[in-house]
């Protein structure tokens, strides 16, 4: 959806808040369109346009909130068909719970108050709480239910390879479903009806690692203020404080809050990689597989401790400089296990169903679902840890649940296959080449190649073309 206004929202005032009227002076014109959904790139692109993709993550990605205004019935239009306040009636009749799939609430004198029933949803209790309570309904994950939700999630998880979630916001006019708070992800904001008051203020904790509730005697004025309508878009950096109101008057408003970069950041990546790393160094260096000192965790003996464990960093550094492939212990997987599956709008076993012609040594094949796939190295999960190989595991995304989607609580499962470590340059051709001969991957024998590409052709991951 190409906006026709677009602005940036800058820092703002020293202490005041900017107003509405300021920003729109800002605009800048642009045609309208649809969403591209070419490709992850072009979807991404086409969410934000006309801001191009390298100015939003040089200026605005982790740094400062995006505010995009389009005065455009087209996209309005299309917002509106992603989530309606009248879809509840449908949804509820499909059996929704209290607290698993919608929470009701609603901001009194700074604080959120809860107004969860027990057990199933029933819309006409629903509609009442909205109607006379002036309730908040927050219901999480459409994406499970709506399928251009899906759509955009599962293209957007394939842009910045981390888990996409989603929750719609319906607030009837002159209420406040949530205090002030901030939010431990990267926040995109969709208006979808009506319209919605916004106001923004410095972080406290810039680029938080949780959520957490800020009152309003300690966040001073609004950085940014303005109003949202259909067919609107922003963006705002976890960490951002925020607060949304419906204006009195009006229609009810109903935005949908797409984010990600959950738990995605280069610590979490440091805790995920560095303990592979000290298994492989351990089995090969002595000195980290002696003893600590006698007593060591009974007494203070922090500054002896700190001068090995410096020691023991700086071996490391070294050895990550030539380390070929680093081990992901668990970001990886759990991105792949808990991603959506393709968008597809048949029926589901078809993604896990190999189809098309059996492949042979003569054949030539080409990996489908790329962006559904990881290739990683592990060590082999059936052998004890003395004797511990390294495999190569492809884990998919091809036979996950789309209704469990981001419900935390439930339970999923790792789809894919292993490989002895032998087999992964080959596997690196298939990966890494359009389309490649099987005759031409880098095995010892023929029965190898033949094998190899079977069991991808019967997973469903590569084509013969």
């Amino acid at each position: 959806m190409m906006p026709k206004k677009a602005k940036p929202t800058g820092k703002g005032k020293e202490e005041g808040s900017v107003p509405c009227k300021q920003l729109k002076m800002e605009a800048a014109g642009g045609p309208c369109s649809t969403l591209n959904f070419e490709s992850p790139s072009d979807l991404f692109e086409s969410l934000i346009s006309p801001i191009k993709t390298e100015i939003f993550f040089k200026e605005f990605w982790e740094k400062k909130p995006l505010l995009i205004q389009r005065d455009d019935p087209a996209a309005a239009t299309y917002y509106q068909s992603l989530f309606r306040l009248s879809d509840l009636k449908i949804l509820c009749s499909r059996g929704m719970y209290y607290g698993r799939d919608v929470n009701v609430c609603r901001c009194v004198n700074g604080k959120k108050k809860v107004l969860n029933k027990d057990g199933k949803v029933h819309f006409l209790q629903l509609r009442k709480d909205f109607d006379q309570k002036r309730a908040t309904i927050q219901f999480h994950q459409p994406q499970r239910f709506k399928d251009e939700l899906w759509r955009i999630q599962e293209k957007l998880e394939c842009y910045f390879g981390s888990l996409v979630g989603s929750n719609v916001y319906i607030t009837p006019a002159g209420s406040q479903g949530l205090p002030p708070h901030y939010d431990d992800v990267e926040v995109f904001i969709l208006q979808l009806e009506g319209e919605k008051h916004w106001r923004l203020y410095h972080p406290t904790v810039p680029l938080a690692r949780e959520y957490s509730v800020e009152s309003e005697d300690k966040i001073g004025r609004p950085t940014h203020e303005f109003t949202l309508k259909p067919g609107d878009f922003l963006y705002f950096p976890r960490g951002t404080i925020h607060q949304a109101d419906t204006p009195p008057g009006l229609a009810h408003s109903t935005h949908v809050t797409i984010s990600t970069y959950q738990n995605n950041s280069w610590g979490d990546f440091l805790l995920d990689t560095i303990s592979g790393l000290v298994f492989d160094t351990a089995k090969e260096d002595l000195e980290f597989r002696a003893g600590i000192p006698r007593q060591l965790l009974l007494v203070d003996a922090m500054a002896v401790a700190r001068r090995r464990l410096s020691g023991f960093l700086r071996t490391l550094a070294d050895r990550l400089e030539g380390t070929k492939e680093l081990l992901s212990a668990d970001m990886k997987k759990d991105f792949v296990m808990n991603r959506l599956p393709p968008y597809h709008m048949g029926d589901p076993a078809e993604l896990s169903t190999p189809g098309g012609q059996l492949p042979r040594l003569d054949s030539t094949v080409r990996l489908q679902f790329k962006d559904h796939t990881i290739l990683t190295v592990g060590p082999d999960q059936d052998q004890s840890d003395e004797t511990q190989k390294k495999m190569v595991y492809i884990y998919h995304s091809l036979k996950n649940r789309r209704e469990t989607h981001m419900m935390g609580n439930e339970e999923t499962e790792s789809h894919g296959l292993r490989f002895p470590l032998s087999h992964m340059d080959a596997l690196k051709q298939i990966w890494d080449h359009s389309a490649i001969s099987v005759k031409d991957l880098k095995l010892t024998t023929d029965e190898e190649k033949e094998n190899l590409v079977l069991s991808l052709w019967t997973e469903c991951l590569i084509q013969v073309v």
